[in-house]
């Protein structure tokens, strides 16, 4: 039996939508070996990672079934294997609140499956050979035989079951959500028309290509908790841990299956906090931690484009460093220099190689931005210009420099989606919110100690 996923694509990855992919990238993580990146205070060696203040064998018990302290030191050993994160004694208890969260979600999923089976007189839950089929996948898809996927788990003192009992929760109960609620999904001619009529009015404003990370205050502790421990998420990924692997371990969103890719959104689509931060932020930075209403996000802008009615340039540069102060005779001498090489530049190609024959003038790449957020003189010397045409020189307070454009359009790059397209991300989302409110009701039912 293998378990096969068939849920449309969406923009906003669902967790049952991308759970092959998540733990494609758990396997890369671990073959990968310890993380790299060393936090400044003393890291503890995975092997040596164990719950803290638990004295008992039991860490939990949920509807009368024990999660032991050993099933969780595991699991927190593979948390720490996979989220790229260096484990220090300041974010152990980080590691120990998420692994023991995992756990507790996994034995009412299990629980769950098993009362339906008895009931419905179905099989749910993986076997051990289903298990082990994927694991098989995933490691030939890494260029990895088992064997050496399960070496690399042990060396970071990992036993190969508590990698088997995830996924054998989250792969039966992927199956189950699906099979029991996806044929009943129906996505009406209205909602896909609902959606296009958003999408086209939303063209006209910012958009964002970006990865997040949500931690739930109410899943972690409180407020407190989630933005201690987003600071910390936050100074482990600057000093190197991955943000897809990081997403995968500690996010609540239902991006985290896909590593917190969210792809392009709209200005709007997100909580104001995060709108803002974003609005301020350049591709490439990484957020500091956002508190909103019911959490933290963390953020990471991979790109950004102008909204559809928004002119944009692409522009390089050619400059000469002129203080305010320069006397004339310099002013004059670089203006004449910059005003020869204009003359010689044929279109964007040719800037860096024209300004490298003149001394003391450098060349640079501008990339695209939005017309009305150039400076004034910068806006007045290109407003007229057409592609590849290059200004006269423009003086500011740091020097002078002409400008060549690379590029004319308006914002919002995409092409908009089509119907097949909005429904499959309709369709998913929807499911995605089903098995979310199944779990609430789950946990609200459920008789959980933690000890």
């Amino acid at each position: 039996m293998r378990l096969k996923d068939n849920i449309p694509v969406m923009t906003r990855a669902s967790t049952l939508g991308r759970r092959k992919l998540a733990f494609a990238g758990l396997l890369a993580a671990v073959l990968a070996g310890p993380a790299a990146a060393q936090a400044p205070a003393a890291p503890v060696p995975p092997a040596q990672v164990a719950p803290s203040g638990l004295s008992e064998s039991v860490a939990a018990v949920v509807n009368d079934e024990i999660i032991s302290t050993f099933d969780l030191a595991q699991r927190m050993r593979l948390l720490i294997a996979t989220s790229g994160i260096q484990p220090t004694q300041q974010n152990l208890p980080q590691f120990q609140r998420e692994a023991l969260s995992g756990l507790v979600d996994e034995r009412l999923q299990i629980q769950e499956l098993r009362r339906v089976e008895k009931e419905q007189k179905i099989e749910i839950i993986p076997t051990d050979a289903d298990v082990d089929e994927q694991l098989t996948e995933m490691a030939r898809e890494n260029n990895a035989t088992l064997a050496q996927f399960k070496n690399s788990l042990a060396a970071q003192g990992i036993g190969i079951d508590t990698l088997k009992e995830q996924i054998r929760a989250q792969s039966g109960w992927q199956r189950w959500v699906r099979g029991r609620y996806g044929s009943r999904l129906r996505i009406g001619d209205d909602q896909v028309k609902a959606e296009m009529e958003r999408i086209a009015a939303a063209a006209s404003r910012p958009q964002y290509q970006i990865a997040e990370v949500f931690i739930d205050a109410a899943r972690v502790g409180g407020m407190e908790v989630a933005m201690n421990g987003a600071v910390q998420l936050v100074s482990q990924m600057q000093q190197g841990a991955p943000f897809p692997a990081v997403a995968r371990q500690f996010s609540a969103s239902p991006s985290a299956a896909a590593g917190g890719d969210v792809g392009w959104i709209t200005a709007g689509e997100m909580p104001a906090e995060v709108d803002a931060a974003l609005d301020q932020m350049r591709p490439g930075q990484l957020s500091r931690p956002i508190p909103v209403r019911d959490g933290v996000y963390i953020v990471y802008l991979r790109d950004r484009r102008a909204g559809a009615s928004a002119m944009t340039v692409g522009l390089k540069q050619v400059a000469v460093a002129l203080p305010q102060g320069a006397p004339e005779a310099e002013v004059r001498a670089a203006t004449a220099r910059l005003a020869d090489i204009r003359t010689r530049i044929r279109g964007c190609e040719g800037v860096e190689a024209e300004a490298a024959r003149v001394q003391g003038v450098v060349a640079g790449d501008l990339g695209e931005a939005e017309l009305k957020d150039l400076s004034p003189a910068f806006r007045g010397a290109v407003e007229g210009l057409e592609t590849g045409q290059t200004s006269d020189p423009i003086r500011t307070n740091v020097g002078l420099h002409i400008l060549t454009v690379c590029s004319r359009g308006s914002g919002g790059g995409q092409g908009a989606a089509n119907r097949e397209q909005i429904e499959g991300r309709l369709y998913g989302q929807q499911l995605s919110m089903i098995a979310r409110r199944y779990m609430r009701d789950l946990r609200t039912a459920a008789t959980i100690e933690t000890r």
